[in-house]
């Protein structure tokens, strides 16, 4: 066996991602906590565009801020790819302030998003039915 193959077999085993590398990337992939994510973020610039910065086209930090915080909870989220909707769910995962805040983007964003992206808002009800599973 040459030395250079030794090397490329090395270099490879390095370049492996982990386990939870792995399931990282399958969750966020999978197609229902893509669309939360989606949704959250929807629900968020159409916050920010009525109470923040109504001439931009980008958050504002505060925003965008809690827009990171937001998909962080779902990539984390115990129950995976069979997470309930945040507000169905027995885990509260969002510290104490964001929580407050993610409730009052979500209380104003709720009906407007309707209006805005209806098969969104709609799939986002279908998927506030789902029960968490027991752990």
């Amino acid at each position: 066996m040459s030395s250079s193959f030794k090397n490329q077999n090395v270099s490879n085993a390095q370049a492996q991602p982990t386990k939870n590398q792995i399931i990282e990337t399958a969750m966020i992939k999978h197609k229902r906590l893509k669309r939360e994510r989606d949704t959250v973020n929807k629900m968020i610039a159409l916050y920010c565009k009525s109470n923040h910065s109504p001439h931009s086209v980008q958050l504002c930090q505060d925003c965008q801020d809690l827009e990171t915080y937001a998909h962080q909870r779902i990539k984390r989220c115990p129950y995976g790819t069979e997470k309930p909707t945040c507000a169905k769910c027995p885990v509260h995962c969002y510290k104490s302030d964001r929580r407050e805040t993610i409730r009052q983007v979500m209380r104003f964003s709720g009906p407007r998003v309707l209006f805005h992206h209806p098969i969104l808002a709609i799939l986002h009800l279908l998927d506030g039915c789902r029960k968490p599973p027991s752990r």
